[in-house]
């Protein structure tokens, strides 16, 4: 009976060990933004979408810059709460907080964002490439959200799954998607 209480244990520990962790998200204090008031009940995580930025990214601009930019314009010009997605994916992979998860998010079409996960790579994939780096960490943020929010494959989608009024995330992101290929990562760190 110890013994296999102990071995329980062993395995029971092994596999808290193997979970991954959460990824590296550089928090918006750290790109010189500034928090967002609440203006909503939380909400309950149940999708995790897709995006892109639509605009073409030029290489070696700065990103924490741009931040800022969609941080005041989301704020000023859209008076919403803040950046609509809760994080951006610049093309070295790093990882940005936006807006925070608890708020829905915001969008120009006609679906509905609440409970939805809003993950954003800068750059226009009707025309770019999604960068490798940028990818590895859609799928590790991905991945995280998923494990966090105990949310199946299922409940990962794009933009334009949600919504006939746009592309986004653009073809050449999108044919990660479409082919299962982004998936079939995701699944790997399930």
């Amino acid at each position: 009976m110890k013994l296999a209480l102990a071995l329980a244990a062993v395995l029971t520990l092994a596999g808290c060990a193997s979970k991954p962790p959460a990824p590296d998200i550089v928090s918006v204090d750290t790109w010189g933004g500034s928090s967002a008031a609440a203006v909503a009940a939380p909400q309950r995580i149940t999708h995790i979408t897709l995006h892109h930025q639509g605009e073409i990214w030029k290489e070696g601009a700065d990103v924490e810059a741009y931040l800022r930019r969609l941080q005041q314009w989301s704020r000023l010009t859209k008076r919403w709460a803040d950046i609509p997605y809760h994080y951006v994916i610049a093309p070295d992979g790093r990882i940005y907080a936006a807006r925070p998860l608890a708020q829905p998010g915001d969008t120009n079409t006609e679906y509905d964002p609440r409970g939805h996960a809003l993950v954003m790579l800068v750059g226009n994939f009707e025309e770019q490439q999604p960068t490798q780096a940028q990818l590895k960490s859609a799928v590790d943020v991905t991945a995280w959200l998923a494990r966090e929010h105990r949310l199946g494959l299922d409940a990962i989608a794009s933009h334009k799954d949600h919504s006939r009024q746009t592309v986004c995330p653009g073809k050449n992101f999108y044919a990660y998607l479409e082919s299962g290929w982004f998936k079939d990562e995701v699944k790997k760190q399930l």
